[in-house]
């Protein structure tokens, strides 16, 4: 038997990462796919947020994720941000979709990133067909109340 030297596997995996916004009274929603998850892809979703409502004063709920707490970020015109407290991304109503799609798209690989875009896609369409079933899971009555009475 002769030497074998030991099989060297490389693994790449590349990522995509969904940045959504919604309104919770109406099940209005916009999102993007940004490639990471650091405070130049957050800067870009802002941008575009702002451009897609420029007549719209937009508050956006942030977690304590480092991009969400960068200095970096220049926050638009019509844009303000509401800052969750530490360890509670039960408060913040994307939170309640990104469950449903975890839902749907765990424990399932994919080969590329545009296919999980695709899956990703088809888990929103729903959503996006029908806003009062996003209205539905994510419309908390103390969010619907404080939006309201704005």
């Amino acid at each position: 038997m002769g030497f074998r030297p030991p099989y060297i596997v490389s693994r790449s995996y590349k990522w995509t990462y969904l940045y959504a916004a919604l309104e919770p009274t109406t099940g209005e929603s916009f999102c993007l796919y940004l490639p990471g998850m650091d405070s130049g892809c957050l800067q870009s979703f802002l941008e575009g947020l702002s451009e897609a409502y420029p007549d719209h004063h937009l508050l956006v709920v942030l977690d304590g994720a480092p991009s969400h707490r960068s200095e970096e970020i220049v926050c638009p015109e019509n844009v303000e941000f509401l800052r969750l407290p530490a360890y509670s991304p039960e408060l913040d109503p994307v939170e309640r979709c990104f469950q449903e799609f975890r839902r749907e798209l765990s424990n399932k690989a994919f080969e590329t990133v545009e296919q999980l875009q695709k899956a990703l896609g088809q888990a929103l369409q729903p959503y996006w067909e029908e806003p009062a079933r996003l209205q539905q899971l994510t419309g908390f009555s103390w969010w619907v109340e404080a939006v309201n009475a704005l």
